[in-house]
């Protein structure tokens, strides 16, 4: 669902963005160390484009509205939000979340929170937005540190708006980082190969 959505049906569609009711544990107050910024993805790194370049831009502090669709803030503290965000020249586009927590229990029970509202997105829009066909996909697990995830979403409207997103949650230790990838189109237009590999160096590049 994430994806470069055409706004009309990403406007339609962002009174999906429910959450899954997890509140997760707060970390106490002052518990752990300040560790050194998580790095992100470059340009380079994005699933290669058939006609256009990747370009990247600032890191900016805070949660991003482009994941808005499937994956929010609410029922999760106040945690350390950082994204960019990334563009072609057409209708392709793509973000990275990274979330530094106070513990590896809080990113792993992060990461499984985030994951299940990726899951379950699909019904989720269908639930909330009648005139919306949602379906989503499960691409499997990737082996890279503490691991990740890969899904893929597809929305159509009962105007004909086609959209395919790529989705991954992964985890080194304390942080979580989310990477969406997403233009108009279906599942045979997503990268599934390469968008894997761009979700393993996300998570590989952290620290």
């Amino acid at each position: 669902m994430s994806t470069r959505i055409r706004t009309s049906a990403y406007t339609a569609l962002t009174v999906a963005a429910l959450t899954a009711g997890t509140v997760l544990t707060a970390p106490a107050a002052g518990a752990a160390p300040q560790a050194a910024a998580p790095k992100f993805l470059s340009a380079s790194q994005m699933p290669p484009h058939p006609t256009s370049s990747w370009t990247a831009g600032p890191v900016t502090e805070g949660f991003p509205e482009e994941l808005g669709l499937c994956v929010s803030t609410e029922g999760v503290p106040s945690y350390d939000y950082r994204h960019r965000e990334f563009r072609t020249d057409l209708d392709t586009s793509a973000v990275q979340l990274t979330v530094v927590t106070g513990t590896a229990a809080q990113a792993k029970a992060l990461a499984k929170h985030y994951d299940d509202l990726i899951r379950t997105c699909a019904d989720r829009i269908e639930e909330s937005s009648p005139d919306v066909e949602a379906e989503g996909r499960d691409y499997g697990k990737l082996p890279v540190e503490e691991g990740a995830r890969v899904r893929g979403l597809h929305t159509e409207t009962s105007w004909g708006a086609s959209d395919i997103a790529l989705l991954s949650v992964g985890r080194d230790g304390r942080t979580v980082t989310v990477v969406k990838w997403g233009q108009m189109g279906d599942f045979g237009n997503a990268p599934v190969a390469a968008f894997k590999k761009t979700t393993s160096t996300a998570v590989e590049k952290l620290y």
